[in-house]
């Protein structure tokens, strides 16, 4: 129970990693705020936990939305009485060509992947800071990262700028919240079995392109994300700030494919 006593705020978690996030942050002994905006799916899972003798709680929130980031770091105080553990998980992607990308979706995505975790992970921060001078441990903040934040697709211009500024994000809270003893750090996911993964490789020459360019020869599981998380969230990564660290079956220490066999 290596969080037992703290409190974790999770946005983007009605499913998928965030979900995977709330639920070992859960088992780990942590209070857990989920948020998202699918208001029913959120509510249902988050009552779900709750009936697994967990403490769990929700809040709708669009990170992209200032009021609402505001109002849900409130919630997490209201409910649980502090913020440990802020967890800026909430994306969305966008395919298109970059000669056809609309300015509109270009700044959609960016105004939820990258400025959504700036609103966020200040507005938490700041109460982490409040904490700290009333004497509580320092917090730890997660940013969800992923690969493209060093590598690219040329249909996804919006989601791999987003994620680039990411990981600098990530960077520049970590040194200025360094001296309050809070830790910031991200996480790059390579291609994990979720609800966006599975639309992606619908069919067999799909999911074989992906995965000759994964060394290991599968795609990643979101509780291996959370597993990741909980070693951020927890005083066994005490040392550990503005790091990225890389989830993706080997795929960034490629520079080539690796065959795929036909049993797979």
């Amino acid at each position: 129970m290596r969080l037992a006593g703290r409190v974790a705020l999770i946005t983007g978690s009605a499913r998928g990693i965030g979900l995977a996030i709330a639920e070992r942050f859960a088992r780990d002994g942590a209070a857990v705020m989920l948020s998202d905006v699918d208001a029913a799916k959120g509510a249902s899972e988050a009552e779900r936990l709750r009936a697994e003798g967990f403490q769990a709680a929700f809040q709708r929130c669009d990170v992209a939305d200032e009021t609402q980031v505001a109002a849900l770091v409130e919630a997490g105080v209201a409910t649980f009485g502090n913020v440990d553990i802020a967890v800026n998980n909430a994306g969305i992607v966008h395919g298109a060509d970059f000669l056809d990308l609309a300015p509109a979706d270009f700044d959609r995505v960016l105004s939820i992947n990258l400025r959504g975790a700036f609103l966020f992970g200040q507005r938490a921060a700041r109460r982490m800071v409040q904490q700290v001078e009333a004497g509580r441990a320092p917090g730890s903040i997660i940013n969800m990262s992923s690969v493209n934040a060093q590598v690219t697709i040329a249909t996804q211009t919006a989601y791999c700028v987003s994620k680039g500024g990411l990981a600098q994000l990530t960077r520049v809270m970590s040194i200025s919240l360094a001296k309050y003893g809070i830790r910031v750090n991200a996480i790059g996911p390579g291609s994990i079995a979720t609800d966006i993964l599975a639309k992606v490789a619908s069919d067999d020459a799909m999911r074989r392109t992906l995965l000759s360019r994964t060394p290991l020869l599968r795609f990643g599981q979101p509780a291996e994300i959370a597993g990741i998380a909980a070693f951020l969230a927890s005083d066994d990564a005490s040392y550990v700030t503005g790091e990225t660290i890389v989830a993706d079956g080997g795929r960034m220490a490629l520079n080539y494919v690796v065959p795929v066999p036909e049993s797979l």
